[in-house]
């Protein structure tokens, strides 16, 4: 879940999420033009190039501000192309994304909150970018996983929500983590949903102005912290079912790219690393631990898809990929309580030593995953 998103009154289409891979730049399809540079400050976004050729592109940014900031590739109507939060001052990443002939808009947004700063590119010389039948075969699977996790996830939720309606708080506590197994693993596509994202998984703290507070979260907090179901935390409960029905029925829709499942992949170790290492996305219910295996099982899907491409182009990466995401599956492995369901752990009692070592094997893979992209597109 990214801790802020563009407004709810955006009402964002459907689009895949791309995270940024950090790591060498690529050319545009080996038409030999390199990084676009982007340089983000606090009162500005500076882009080198402002036309460029359809392709894989690559933007090498920079982030000369005081703040830290987010930096996003945005269709007209605000869909997601490619982004990469979390830049801190002084640092560099660079986003690789593909795009098709047409109009977008290069967004910096300085400490992370607000409309931020946009500069128009465009893209031009072509509609498609041109894949091999493995690619197509990759994307075409993951699209499945994608549709089946989603499919899998309501009757789950359907059991939280009717428990919360019914104001039984044990079952819903019982139901809670299960009901978000699904969503966890394919969060870079669901979060691409801009207005379902925000009412369905946002934290207290990641609300924007004037947004009320829906979603599990919300009921996590009634069900731990505030131990009650009031008749606003039972109203709530079907429309958070609602809510996901709707991504269900969409989720099929997502632009789907090779590159957006390698991005997505290490998005989704960045979400472990921010959100769930850290203990703040179950802030009430301790639970994190099976949103992080939910993350991790994503990540891994799309690398193991991904993997008979890349490794044609960069065998040692799919080798360290494989021996770090079997050490971070061993690891997670000590905290399940039951090896054969998600009964992991409670986060509060995952001592000091214990978190960093977990944050250690996150960053151990997440370096490598961010190389993905690249030796998918050479």
């Amino acid at each position: 879940m990214r801790a802020v998103r563009f407004s709810v009154v955006t009402a964002v289409a459907t689009a895949a999420a791309l995270t940024a891979v950090t790591g060498c730049a690529e050319k545009s399809d080996g038409k030999g033009d390199g990084a676009v540079k982007v340089t983000a400050k606090d009162d500005s976004c500076a882009v080198s190039k402002k036309t460029l050729p359809a392709g894989h592109v690559a933007l090498a940014v920079e982030n000369k501000g005081s703040k830290v900031t987010e930096v996003y590739v945005l269709f007209p109507d605000d869909r997601i192309v490619a982004e990469r939060e979390n830049i801190g001052p002084g640092t560099k990443a660079t986003i690789t994304a593909e795009v098709k002939a047409g109009s977008y808009d290069v967004v910096c947004k300085p400490g992370m909150k607000g409309a931020g700063f946009r500069q128009k590119i465009e893209v031009t010389g072509g509609t498609a970018v041109k894949r091999s039948p493995e690619m197509d075969k990759a994307v075409a699977d993951y699209r499945t996983y994608v549709q089946a996790q989603a499919d899998e996830t309501l009757p789950k939720v359907k059991v939280f929500t009717d428990a919360v309606a019914a104001g039984d708080i044990e079952a819903a506590k019982k139901a809670y983590a299960d009901s978000r197994i699904g969503w966890e693993r394919t969060e870079p596509v669901a979060e691409s949903f801009g207005d379902i994202d925000p009412k369905v998984d946002v934290r207290e703290d990641g609300l924007e102005d004037g947004q009320k507070w829906t979603g599990w979260h919300r009921l996590e907090k009634a069900l731990w912290q505030d131990k009650k179901l009031g008749a606003e935390e039972k109203a709530l409960a079907p429309v958070l079912y609602k809510d996901l029905v709707d991504w269900q029925k969409r989720v099929g829709t997502a632009e789907i790219t090779p590159t957006s499942m390698a991005n997505g992949a290490k998005e989704l170790l960045d979400e472990v690393a921010t959100g769930k290492v850290t203990g703040e996305e179950e802030r009430y219910s301790h639970t994190d631990l099976v949103d992080f295996k939910g993350n991790v099982e994503g990540a891994q899907k799309s690398f193991e898809l991904l993997k008979p491409i890349a490794s044609k182009n960069d065998a040692a990466l799919t080798a360290t990929l494989d021996k770090q995401f079997a050490a971070l599956n061993t690891l997670l492995d000590k905290y399940r309580e039951d090896k054969s369901s998600y009964e992991f752990t409670s986060y509060e009692k995952v001592g000091k030593a214990d978190r960093k070592e977990l944050s250690d094997a996150v960053n151990a893979l997440a370096e490598p995953l961010s190389q993905l992209a690249a030796a998918v597109t050479k």
